[in-house]
């Protein structure tokens, strides 16, 4: 029972000397307080609806402008037996499994993989789930991105981060930051929401952590009122973001390679300035150097530079994948993004391996027409031979009866 309270000692959340009740100076608009985030709760399944209706009448006819196709699939023969065990079991059956799998089925080992990669290939997100996904986070983005600058731009700690520390922590808080917060913590906690049936990529886990990060990094910085410099590091975020958005969506469009390859450049180039270079130099630095001109480390202040340095890891981990699509870019091979599905790689060999199958019974019915091509010729010359020696044997006879 005395475990809440504890959550809540000053000395947790303010630096040495101040308490609870200097910050009873500011007016209740102004002062941030824990039981605002409660507000974030029903916002999230506000913007949960709002982007179905988004990705159900929206998106579809953006993406037809876009040319945006799903590939044709071939659909797996209904097989109850195969179909349990791949509910049931696994998606991928071991040899040992495909052994069992034959005798239970009465199908031969080629059938069976067969079998699987079409199932498997059912169960992956089409092209225009990826895309309605893709122009749902461009369209918040952009708009949080906009209207997190119209009311950053003119504040003087935007171009002195000093300033995010002037008279901290009694700072007054304006309803436009208010908001801005509100709305990118609930956004932000939509998507957790939703990670369990969005579109599975390689990097989940690090999508958990980053989304994790995010909710504790916002909602302690405004219990804590680090609402100036939290503010920055959402609008240097959404910079970037908005780009990555926007590439996918073109690529996820047919002829639109070139603008793709555009906008993945300037992301790169954003991306690695924005997170690599002006999120540790000006962010990390602001909060762990400049800070203390002000106050005295504490409790909040090593948890918000704790959580700080997981997002900058995480920078470091996706600047590594972005590395690597530069490396493909380079080379001429980049044709999806390293961040694509988990399945994606596997989905690509299995094609191969369906278009050798294809190839091979192009193969035999090839054969099989040279088989039956020379066969209906021996038939064809047989026959025309025949004839020549019957019209011969014909004629013969005329001339006899004629002498």
């Amino acid at each position: 029972m005395d475990l809440l309270p504890d959550i809540w000692r000053q000395e947790y959340w303010l630096p040495p000397g101040v308490t609870w009740k200097d910050m009873e100076q500011l007016e209740d608009s102004d002062r941030p307080r824990p039981l605002d985030l409660l507000i974030t709760l029903p916002l999230a399944l506000c913007f949960v609806g709002l982007r179905y209706v988004f990705e159900r009448f929206f998106a579809p006819p953006i993406g037809i402008c876009l040319g945006v196709k799903n590939r044709l699939q071939v659909t797996a023969a209904p097989s109850p037996k195969l179909e349990s065990f791949y509910m049931r079991r696994s998606r991928q059956p071991t040899q040992s499994e495909i052994v069992s799998l034959m005798k239970a089925c009465g199908k031969t080992q080629r059938q069976i993989e067969k079998w699987f990669r079409h199932r498997r290939n059912q169960d992956r997100p089409c092209q225009t789930k990826k895309f309605g996904e893709a122009a749902w986070r461009f369209s918040f983005y952009l708009v949080a991105f906009v209207g997190g600058l119209a009311c950053l731009i003119d504040r003087p700690w935007f171009w002195n981060n000093r300033d995010c520390w002037s008279k901290y922590p009694v700072q007054p808080m304006e309803r436009a930051h208010y908001w801005y917060y509100m709305l990118e913590l609930s956004f932000y906690v939509s998507l957790l929401l939703r990670i369990s049936v969005d579109v599975k990529r390689k990097d989940f886990k690090e999508q958990v952590i980053h989304h994790l990060a995010t909710i504790f990094l916002l909602s302690f910085s405004y219990c804590a009122n680090y609402i100036r410099i939290g503010t920055l590091v959402m609008l240097l975020h959404d910079s970037s973001d908005i780009l990555l958005e926007s590439a996918k969506m073109f690529n996820y469009g047919t002829g639109w390679r070139k603008t793709c390859d555009i906008l993945f450049v300037v992301f790169t180039v954003v991306f690695l300035v924005t997170r690599l270079v002006i999120f540790p130099s000006k962010i990390i630095h602001t909060t762990l150097v400049l800070s203390m001109e002000v106050f005295e480390p504490f409790v909040g202040y090593y948890f918000f530079n704790i959580l700080l340095m997981v997002l900058q890891a995480l920078h470091i981990f996706w600047a590594i994948l972005i590395l690597r699509m530069v490396n493909k870019f380079l080379v001429g091979k980049l044709e999806k993004d390293v961040r694509s599905d988990e399945e994606s790689e596997a989905e690509q060999d299995e094609e191969e391996e369906d278009k050798g199958e294809e190839e091979d019974e192009d193969c035999i019915w090839e054969r099989s027409k040279d088989t039956l091509n020379s066969k209906l010729s021996i038939l064809t010359n047989s026959c025309v031979l025949n004839n020549l020696n019957n019209h011969r044997g014909s004629a013969v006879d005329r001339i006899r009866k004629a002498q």
